[in-house]
């Protein structure tokens, strides 16, 4: 593997080394030290404990904080501009076990201005629209409504405002130029956009009158968002942010990142019916040999394998039977259409359920939604 790779909230390319990552960002590894603490407020997450979610800032503050009965706030969110597919959910579902585990509050941002500013196929109305349909995948996973607040930017920039503005004044273009890679050719809007993205971490304290801390789970590629907003909020009066960092879960092509605005084969979709979910499961990228004979003799490559990551990530919560089934692979016990037809009992079975709940979640939406 090279360091030939990008990671951006707006661009992902190249295979990652995510060990390469935590230098180039300057992150810290969420260690055995860390796991153990973490395991005492409760049983950890498999994504925690297969080092999935792998990377932190200030996490180890944090908990201090909270040790000492101070409370923390959550904050995730997701710029809409298409369907929800797997790889959104995970630091979704990362976070439901936070809250859960921490019986906090969350804030979840839908970034329909950002969308709008970095996508020409998209008006305004259809960045909104979609918010709207995102958050019913956001409620489906099980988020407690008396704890969790969900927004659109546009719609909830009266009181976001005040924050982006004191924000924008203490960011300069150059560091937006180093940090995301943008040029004289990008709007004024994209340029701005890290104010209003820095404001969720805050709105916590701005409620409770006084300074709250703030955990931001998220994919690895929006670090360089916050690492802006931690650079400013000491001057702003609030306390950085801490961040949790998941790893990014690959599409049905291979290592590189899941994307909505990509080649939809390569993604599983919410939305996706049972017929869709076979269609791609059968045709996703795996690490076999190019016949059986050769697959029982040299054995599978699970290590590169779409199918062994999904399971990994999402889709089997018993690390045994994950280390199972990468020994019988790389033996070559087991060929990878046996591998393909239990992913795609799996997520059909996940989806089937998770839509139902998405259904539902219809019903209450505007219990969770905040608005000016």
């Amino acid at each position: 593997m090279t360091n030939e790779f990008e990671v951006t909230p707006y661009r992902v390319s190249g295979e990652i080394d995510y060990d390469v990552l935590i230098e180039r960002f300057g992150t810290k590894r969420i260690d055995e030290a860390m796991l153990k603490r973490l395991s005492r407020y409760g049983p950890l997450h498999p994504m925690l404990r297969r080092g999935l979610v792998y990377s932190q800032r200030d996490l180890d503050w944090l908990l201090n904080e909270y040790d000492k009965g101070n409370k923390f706030s959550l904050y995730t969110g997701r710029g809409p501009s298409g369907p929800v597919h797997l790889g959104h959910l995970i630091p979704w579902a990362f976070s439901r076990y936070l809250q859960d585990t921490f019986k906090v509050k969350m804030w979840f941002q839908l970034t329909d201005d950002e969308k709008f500013m970095f996508y020409d196929h998209l008006t305004l109305d259809e960045t909104k629209k979609w918010g709207y349909e995102n958050a019913l995948d956001f409620i489906a996973l099980g988020f407690d409504p008396e704890l969790t607040k969900i927004f659109l930017d546009t719609e909830y920039i009266k009181t976001m405002y005040p924050l982006a503005v004191r924000a924008a004044k203490k960011i300069t273009f150059s560091t937006i130029r180093a940090v995301f890679g943008f040029d004289n050719s990008y709007n004024i809007g994209s340029i701005f956009f890290t104010s209003i993205q820095t404001v969720p971490c805050f709105l916590e304290s701005v409620e409770q009158g006084k300074k709250i801390p703030c955990l931001i789970p998220c994919g690895i590629d929006q670090d360089p968002h916050f690492r802006i907003t931690r650079d400013i909020a000491e001057g702003l009066g609030y306390y950085k942010p801490a961040l949790i960092h998941s790893k990014l879960m690959p599409s049905l092509a291979g290592p590189e990142k899941m994307s909505t605005s990509g080649n939809r084969e390569m993604a599983i979709f919410t939305i996706d019916d049972k017929k869709t979910v076979k269609r791609k499961t059968s045709n996703a990228f795996t690490g076999g040999r190019v016949s059986v004979e050769e697959q029982r003799k040299l054995g599978g490559q699970p290590e590169v394998c779409s199918v062994h990551a999904y399971f990994n990530y999402f889709f089997e919560s018993d690390d045994a039977k994950i280390r199972e089934m990468y020994d019988e692979c790389r033996a070559g016990k087991i060929l990878c259409g046996e591998c393909k037809e239990r992913l795609f009992e799996k997520v059909w079975n996940f989806l089937e359920v998770h839509q139902k709940k998405r259904l539902e979640a219809k019903k209450v939406l505007d219990d969770f939604f905040v608005r000016d």
